[in-house]
């Protein structure tokens, strides 16, 4: 299983290729093997398209609206780098510039992801997002909880506090099945091979496996943000 994650050499956090998700989804136990603040320093260097980031060709859609400069977080709860890359994510989202709208997107490179999927958006729509996002990840990769499919979703929130019904008449709206299928277009708009992953503005794509490290990818995204920013690129 270890040659079927792509890694650093120096143990830091990169990304979890496709070609894993089939072993984890079946129950296979993946450990991260570092943590963020174990992450050794990259250099900072500007990055160069199709090296450290891809140009997107046709571009991806974008929801952002006009002036903004959008950024996804392509994402899977059962990813344990997605887990390791969230405190880090959280924190470099609250000193984003006003410019910049952040958004995530729940990944399903096949159908036994879409409960996980429905699970964020109906988060999302309920407003619970900032309550509960984090918990979902530490239920998972720290409590060893198995949030795989809907009933055992609808159970854990219940425990939450959240109202069981109102979360599953939210679970299996419209509304949230059309999130999900549109995250799945996105997903392919950006051509997602792993998560974690980035994409900017709809016109460029990094991961951990291309810039290095999940670290030097926020870098690779700021330099793409401030080009956008001064109208370059």
């Amino acid at each position: 299983m270890q040659r079927e994650l792509t890694l650093h050499l120096y143990g830091n956090i990169i990304t979890m290729k496709r070609r894993a998700f089939t072993h984890v989804a079946t129950g296979a136990a993946i450990a991260a093997t570092s943590t963020w603040s174990g992450l050794v320093h990259a250099q900072v260097k500007k990055p160069q398209a199709g090296t450290d980031y891809q140009v997107l060709d046709p571009r991806a859609p974008t929801e952002a609206a006009a002036g903004k400069i959008e950024v996804v977080e392509f994402f899977w709860y059962n990813c344990p780098h997605c887990n390791a890359f969230e405190p880090a994510l959280q924190a470099w989202v609250k000193n984003l510039p006003k410019e910049v709208s952040f958004r995530r997107a729940p990944i399903a490179f096949q159908e036994s992801f879409v409960p996980q999927q429905r699970l964020y958006y109906t988060l999302e729509a309920m407003g619970l997002v900032e309550k509960l996002h984090a918990k979902v990840f530490a239920a998972i990769h720290v409590e060893k909880q198995n949030l795989a499919r809907p009933e055992a979703i609808l159970e854990w929130v219940a425990q939450q506090g959240v109202d069981k019904a109102k979360f599953a008449a939210q679970y299996n709206s419209f509304t949230v099945a059309t999130k999900a299928s549109k995250a799945l277009q996105l997903q392919n708009a950006y051509k997602v091979e792993g998560v974690p992953a980035l994409g900017v503005a709809g016109r460029f794509y990094t991961d951990g496996s291309m810039a290095g490290n999940m670290q030097r990818a926020l870098q690779v995204v700021d330099a793409l943000v401030a080009d956008q920013r001064a109208g370059r690129g």
